[in-house]
C-alpha cells in the first residue's frame, strides 16, 4: 500500500514538472519540421539546379548568380523599395495624425476609431480585390468622375506601368494606417498628464508640447510600427496578386510574386529558392536589431 502511494507521489510530481512540456511537444516538432524545416529545404534548394522537381546536386552559388542578372528580378526589387517607403511612410504620417486627432478626446471617439480600425479586420485579398474596382477606370472613380461632366479626368494608374505600383502603395495604406493609428493612440495615452500639464503651465503650446515632449516619449512605438510595417511590405503577395497580378506584365512584380511565378508557373525551383532565401535574409536584418534591442532593455 505504501509503495502504491509512493509511485503515485512520484508520478503526480513527475506530471507537474513535465506535463507543460509534454502538451506542447507535438505543436514545437510540428514547427521544428514544417517552418524551420521547410526554411532549412528552401535553402540548401536555392544551392541546387532545381528545375521543375528538386535536383539535390549542389552547384554553388548559380542560382544566386542567375537571380541577381535577371532584369524582372531587379524591377521586384524596385518596386519593393517604392512599396516599402511610400507604404510605411504614408501609414506613419496618417496613423500618427489619426492618433494626435483622437487622443484630443473628442466626440464619437469609440465610433471613429471602429471606421478607422475596420479595413485592417479585412484581408489584403479583400482590399485588393475592392481597390480593383475602385481604380478600375471604366468601372471606379475615374467613371464616376467622368459621369459628373469632368470628361476629360484620367485616373488610369492600375493600368499604367509607370503607375500601376502606386496603386498598390494607396490600398496597402487604406488598410494598414488605422492600426498604426491604434498603435500610436495606445502610446500617446500612455504620457503621464502632470508633464503635459506642467509643459503648457510654462507656456508650452500644443505643437511644442507633440514635438518636444510626447512625440519623443513614445518613440519605441515608431519603431514598432516600422517593423511591422516592413514585414508586411517585404510580404505583401496577396495585395498585389488580388490588384494586379503583378502586371501591366510585371511592372508591379515584388519578390514574393516573383517567386510565386518562378516556383509554379515557370517551373525554375531553384530560383524561386535562390528569391525566398534573399526575402529571409531582408526580413532577419530587420527583425534581429529589434529583437536585439528589446532583449537588452532592462526589466522594470
Amino acid at each position: 500500500m505504501a509503495s502504491s502511494k509512493t509511485g503515485r507521489v512520484v508520478f503526480d510530481r513527475f506530471l507537474e514538472r513535465w506535463l507543460p512540456q509534454i502538451v506542447v511537444s507535438p505543436l514545437f516538432a510540428t514547427s521544428l519540421l514544417f517552418v524551420y524545416g521547410f526554411i532549412a529545404w528552401t535553402v540548401y534548394i536555392s544551392f541546387t539546379k532545381s528545375g521543375v522537381m528538386p535536383n539535390y546536386t549542389f552547384s554553388g552559388l548559380s542560382q544566386y548568380i542567375r537571380l541577381w542578372t535577371t532584369p524582372r528580378w531587379l524591377v521586384a526589387l524596385e518596386n519593393l523599395f517604392i512599396f516599402t517607403s511610400l507604404f510605411i511612410v504614408g501609414c506613419m504620417v496618417i496613423g500618427l495624425l489619426l492618433a494626435i486627432l483622437l487622443d484630443q478626446r473628442i466626440r464619437s471617439e469609440g465610433l471613429i476609431r471602429t471606421i478607422y480600425l475596420y479595413p485592417m479586420a479585412l484581408s489584403f485579398i479583400v482590399t485588393g480585390t475592392a481597390w480593383k474596382w475602385i481604380l478600375n477606370p471604366t468601372l471606379g472613380i475615374e467613371k464616376i468622375i467622368q459621369g459628373l461632366g469632368f470628361e476629360s479626368f484620367n485616373f488610369d494608374w492600375l493600368v499604367d506601368p509607370k503607375m500601376a505600383i502606386y496603386t498598390v502603395v494607396i490600398a496597402g495604406i487604406w488598410q494598414s494606417s488605422g492600426y498604426v493609428m491604434a498603435l500610436f493612440l495606445a502610446g500617446l495615452r500612455s504620457v503621464d498628464d502632470e508633464i503635459i500639464k506642467a509643459a503648457a503651465i510654462d507656456g508650452a503650446g500644443p505643437v511644442r508640447i507633440y514635438a518636444s515632449i510626447i512625440l519623443p516619449i513614445v518613440r519605441p512605438v515608431f519603431f514598432s510600427a516600422f517593423v511591422i510595417l516592413s514585414h508586411l511590405a517585404i510580404k505583401s503577395f496577396d495585395l498585389v496578386m488580388a490588384l494586379t497580378g503583378g502586371g501591366p506584365g510585371y511592372a508591379t512584380d515584388v519578390p514574393a510574386t516573383f517567386m510565386y511565378s518562378f516556383a509554379f508557373q515557370r517551373s525554375e525551383l531553384g530560383t524561386a529558392a535562390a528569391s525566398a532565401v534573399m526575402m529571409l535574409v531582408t526580413i532577419t536584418a530587420i527583425y534581429v536589431p529589434y529583437l536585439y534591442s528589446e532583449l537588452r532593455r532592462p526589466a522594470k
